[in-house]
Parts: structure tokens; C-alpha cells; sequence
């Protein structure tokens, strides 16, 4: 299959992961060096940053659902400090471009967020992850095109790297807000991230820790197919689609639907080696189809 370009970077293939489902530090820790000799994407993104060190939600954190998973992670990181110091040299070490995920609750702290990491020559492009209130007005960047259009206008000027923005399903018309974000500047849109679910108990309380999470996985795939579709009508910048892909017709589909590289995310909790598989079931597919 022939490389890909995103925002100007190029991969060598359409399958990445997505944001904090594939540990690579860890899988390294696990698997020794096999795992650069074998990566299973074509460009890594990292765990969502913030400013500050989190140790995310409290347990339990997870929940299995029928061809789902309902998360609760609470985004733990080692804040922007830690991950420049400690993770990002061994980021560095993957034999694929490197995207590193951010988070603010502010656009104070996105500007510090992307500052800092956008001077590193090791980081290719900065994803925003808007999914958090703003603490000045209240209202989710990523569910209201005016907040969307405000954070990219402090963002924009700061980098000439690739800024991605990631965007939530839980609003009716997640192209409205792909459609602000590319006329603010924007180089590209990632979607779907996880739809908000709350599991209860056998005895009818909160499962998780936090009472609520994301779900994700094989459920929200036709999802992903129609607001992929309907983004991808909608702009003209790359789309990285995501949700539910366990298969290379998955990710055909979502190339089809608009998608120029594609991303597996639950999968890979189960197989590591997922984006592998997949990656050559697209190969296959694509050749069996001419």
C-alpha cells in the first residue's frame, strides 16, 4: 500500500493508533526492541497531556460491554513537565512521526501546552483533544464553534506544526465544529472520540469510580462511518477516522466514508499487534478488490 500524507507528514501507511490505547513505553518495557522492529502504526500519538500531573479517576476504571468498553481512565499523566523530561526521549526512540495529545482547561494552558511541545523537533504535530470545559466561560471548546474558533486563534499563531483537532460525537453536529476549527486554521480533524456512557452495577449504583466514561469499540462504529461522512462533506483538511475498527474492512469503510488515515484504538487493548493485522487485512482487501 503506498504512503500517506497527513498535514505534510508522511506515513507510510493509513493505520495509527489512537490516543491513549497503545502504551508504546510500556509495550517496549514488555517486549524489548521487537516492538520498533515491528511497530504496528505508522505514526504514534501519545497519551492526552496536560499542564499539571494527574493521576486520573478513581478505580474502577473500566467496564465491558456488549462489543463495547466504557472507560473511566481519567487522562494520568506526568503533566507537561514530566513528559517532556521523561517519556518524550523515549517517544523519540519510535521509528514512526510522532503526535502528542493535549489538554487544557483554559486557553492559558493550551498555549502553554503547545508552546512547550511544539519547539521539540522530535513532536511532527500537536493533537487537541477539546473535550474539557473552559474555566473562563463554562462552556466544552469542543462543543460550541465559537469556543472552537477562539482556542485556534491563540493557538494558530504559535506553531507552524500541524494542529489537529479532535473532536467529540456527543453533539448533533460534530461538522459544525469540524467547520470552524478549519477556518481557524486548523490542518486537520480526528474523529469519533468515545460516546458518554454510564454503567451501573448488578445492584443498580455507578460502576465506575468516576460514575461515568467513554465508550468505545465495536458499538459505535457505524457512528464513526456517518460523522466521518458527514465532516469529511463538510471540509476540506485530512480526517483521521476512528471508532470501532477491528478489521481491515473497517478501515476500508472508513476511508471510504472520507477518512485519509484511520485509527484503532480498543482493539489493541485486546492485541497489541492489532494495527498490524489490520493494516495487512487492508492490503489484502484493497488488492482484492483491484
Amino acid at each position: 500500500m503506498s504512503s500517506v500524507d497527513l498535514c505534510g507528514i508522511e506515513l507510510a501507511h493509513p493505520i495509527i493508533n489512537a490516543s491513549g490505547t497503545f502504551d508504546a513505553i510500556a509495550a517496549r518495557r514488555a517486549f524489548g526492541d521487537a516492538v520498533l522492529d515491528e511497530f504496528p502504526f505508522s505514526a504514534y500519538v501519545s497519551k492526552t497531556i496536560t499542564p499539571e500531573p494527574r493521576v486520573g479517576n478513581a478505580p474502577p476504571r473500566l467496564w465491558e460491554e456488549a462489543a463495547a468498553m466504557v472507560n473511566s481512565i481519567g487522562l494520568p499523566n506526568k503533566g507537561a513537565t514530566g513528559f517532556l523530561a521523561d517519556d518524550l526521549p523515549q517517544l523519540a526512540e519510535l521509528p514512526v512521526p510522532l503526535i502528542v495529545s493535549v489538554m487544557a482547561t483554559s486557553s492559558e494552558g493550551f498555549a502553554e501546552l503547545v508552546s512547550a511541545v511544539a519547539e521539540r523537533e522530535e513532536v511532527s504535530a500537536i493533537e487537541l483533544n477539546v473535550s474539557c470545559p473552559n474555566v473562563h466561560s463554562g462552556l466544552i471548546v469542543g462543543e460550541q464553534p465559537s469556543e472552537t474558533t477562539a482556542l485556534l486563534g491563540s493557538l494558530r499563531p504559535l506553531t507552524g506544526k500541524p494542529l489537529i483537532v479532535k473532536l467529540t460525537p456527543n453533539i448533533a453536529d460534530p461538522a459544525s465544529i469540524a467547520v470552524a476549527a478549519e477556518a481557524a486554521g486548523a490542518d486537520s480533524v480526528s474523529l469519533i472520540n468515545t460516546l458518554k456512557a454510564a454503567p451501573l452495577s448488578p445492584g443498580g449504583e455507578p460502576w465506575l469510580g468516576a460514575g461515568s466514561g467513554g465508550l468505545s469499540g465495536p458499538a459505535v462504529r457505524t457512528i464513526a462511518l456517518r460523522q466521518v461522512a458527514d465532516v469529511a462533506a463538510a471540509v476540506s483538511i485530512p480526517i483521521i477516522g476512528m471508532g470501532g475498527v477491528e478489521s481491515g474492512s473497517h478501515a476500508r469503510d472508513l476511508l471510504a466514508a472520507g477518512a485519509r488515515v484511520v485509527a484503532v484504538g480498543t482493539a489493541s487493548f485486546r492485541d497489541p499487534a492489532a494495527g498490524t493485522r489490520i493494516r495487512a487485512e487492508l492490503v489484502d482487501g484493497v488488492a482484492a478488490l483491484g
